[in-house]
């Protein structure tokens, strides 16, 4: 019994460690200019614009849309992605949902 539960245990954990992980993807040249986009009618109550950006792919970038997109939880605010430059070239700062802190900075 204890076998099975220590099994149990190391299984759940394999399955849990591989996706914490964050893959790192640096090019050697800065992304092109943000694309101007317009913004369609909003399609109802409660959505907010998530702004479009360049995506790294195979070393070259790739224009990704901006949407009209539901926050996950009410106060939620769109941190839109950006670039960093690190010796190894330039590295993706994911966009993602934050808490509205107001203006306020953390």
């Amino acid at each position: 019994m204890k076998l099975n539960w220590i099994g149990g245990v190391l299984f759940a954990a394999a399955l849990a460690i591989p996706a914490s992980a964050q893959i790192s993807v640096y090019i050697g040249h800065p992304p092109p200019r943000v694309r101007y986009e317009p913004r369609g009618p909003v399609p109802g109550p409660g959505y907010a614009w998530v702004n479009g950006y360049w995506s790294p792919q195979g070393g070259r970038y790739e224009w990704v849309p901006g949407r009209w997109d539901h926050p996950p939880y009410q106060g939620a605010r769109w941190v839109r992605p950006g670039y960093r430059h690190h010796q190894q070239g330039w590295q993706l700062r994911e966009g993602h949902w934050d808490r509205d802190e107001h203006g306020r900075r953390r």
